[in-house]
């Protein structure tokens, strides 16, 4: 039997014939009322421990949520670090490749120079040559006109 404030205030004891109340009914009234307690103090218990309960998992779930931040900020900085050390990385790379084709550029112009002065030595040569088989040859033209 549930109690409320109300019925505490409006109940009524039957008096017995000297004036005074019948104490079965008082017992029984406050049987009722100490059970009535006995039974708001066990809610009240279930109440504390559910919500001592809940403040923990809240506490566990508000850990949780601190670290989940951290690891995030902790994963964003570490994809700016990656993504600086890529881009330094990539400069590098380009800076090597041009140096690189400076030096391939640099052969080739030097090996175009040799190969221009090569070609130069073989045309002087050849006309040395030339010039030399010419006269040769009319030095032979002049040595067969006069055994003739």
């Amino acid at each position: 039997m549930k109690i409320s404030p109300l019925d505490i205030q409006q109940q009524q004891f039957k008096g017995k014939l000297f004036g005074g109340l019948n104490p079965d009914d008082v017992d029984s009234f406050l049987q009722a009322v100490a059970q009535e307690m006995e039974h708001l103090n066990r809610e009240n218990t279930i109440f504390r421990e559910q919500t001592q309960k809940m403040a923990a998992e809240t506490d566990v779930l508000t850990q949780r949520e601190r670290e989940l931040r951290e690891t995030l900020l902790a994963a964003q900085r570490i994809t700016e670090e990656m993504k600086i050390n890529a881009q330094k990385e990539a400069d590098l790379i380009i800076a090597e490749a041009e140096v690189r084709a400076e030096k391939i550029l640099a052969d080739a112009e030097n090996t175009l120079v040799l190969l221009k002065n090569d070609i130069q030595e073989l045309r002087r040569q050849k006309i040395q040559f030339e010039s030399s088989f010419r006269a040769l040859l009319e030095s032979h033209g002049k040595m067969l006109s006069i055994h003739e």
